[in-house]
């Protein structure tokens, strides 16, 4: 392929052991590299050999300095380990090498902490009343739950993404900081929300979900994960969160998966069926207590608030990891 750099993967399939077997509910994250300064659009979902994949393209400037990975709080994570598919000139098994040498150092483990931070603070900038309502929802949301990554990565533990308040839960419980947990809930407005709300939200979720895989249209970033291949991911593993206990950990995904769908049918669904879905979705942000922009001013308001917590809560951590290098 003309510009062709290499290939690696990415993602939480990084994180498993090398007996693992995939979960359903996931997919495996490839990275194509390119030379281009301008490589193809995002290529997303699709099977191959019975396993979901998500293929991006990224310029291989993206990759020249070690110091620029090692700051990036997802970057990073994805070279900790021998990661690499296809390396034809042997350059990002060295940058890999080097990445890995250097990961636990606290230095770097501090700047990707920092660099988690700075990514809350510039969803926060984007909550703007001159954009659409689900899009200011998905703004604070990514704020809020960018929080449970900060703690993740002082941890130096997985950054996922639909798990991550699970994943923040079994960090804090290692830690004995259970107590800030029911904080990181309370940020998001969840943290008394009961089981069988979260199942009828869900459910009416699912319904969404269906019309909007099928009406989608317009070219969207998300538009792989309103699919029938991502349905697995975005409504099955929601449903397995809350069978295993993890109804206030699902709100997280099933918010911002309920955001997309609103985009969708925005664009491409009638008048009409863009009322009829739109009742459920305001139900949900009402139990969240959002009903307004000015709700979610003030949410991001208390999300800004709250960070030099995270950030106390992260150093604490960052202590007393006794995998963090000097």
């Amino acid at each position: 392929m003309p510009g062709f750099y290499g290939a690696y993967c990415a993602g939480s399939a990084n994180w498993l052991p090398d007996d693992a077997v995939l979960p359903a509910t996931s997919d495996v994250d490839v990275w194509v590299v390119y030379t281009s300064p301008k490589p193809p659009e995002k290529l997303g979902k699709f099977i191959y050999r019975d396993v979901m994949l998500e293929v991006s393209y990224q310029p291989s400037d993206q990759l020249q300095s070690t110091d620029r990975v090692l700051g990036d709080y997802h970057m990073a994570g994805c070279f900790r380990t021998p990661s690499i598919i296809l390396d034809p000139s042997g350059q990002l098994t060295e940058f890999q090498t080097t990445v890995s040498r250097d990961y636990a150092k606290r230095q770097w483990v501090c700047k990707r902490c920092e660099d988690a931070m700075n990514r809350i603070r510039q969803n926060l900038q984007k909550v703007s009343e001159s954009e659409l309502f689900h899009d200011q929802v998905a703004c604070w949301l990514f704020a809020a739950g960018v929080t449970t990554h900060v703690l993740l990565v002082a941890g130096l533990e997985n950054p996922t993404v639909r798990r991550r308040y699970v994943a923040a839960r079994e960090l804090l419980a290692d830690y004995s900081r259970l107590d800030f947990y029911e904080d990181l809930l309370e940020m998001l407005g969840c943290a008394r929300m009961g089981r069988m709300d979260v199942e009828h939200h869900l459910a009416a979720l699912t319904d969404v979900f269906d019309v909007a895989k099928e009406v989608i249209k317009t070219p969207y970033r998300f538009a792989a994960d309103i699919s029938d291949i991502s349905r697995p991911i975005a409504i099955d593993g929601s449903w397995e969160l809350i069978e295993r206990g993890y109804h206030r950990e699902a709100i997280f995904w099933i918010v911002a998966t309920y955001s997309r769908c609103q985009h969708v049918l925005h664009h491409d669904a009638s008048v009409e069926m863009q009322e009829r879905f739109s009742h459920g979705y305001r139900q949900l942000l009402g139990d969240l207590g959002i009903t307004a922009f000015a709700d979610l001013q003030q949410r991001s308001g208390q999300v800004d608030r709250f960070l030099p917590r995270v950030w106390e809560v992260a150093e604490a951590i960052m202590a007393a990891n006794s995998e963090i290098e000097n």
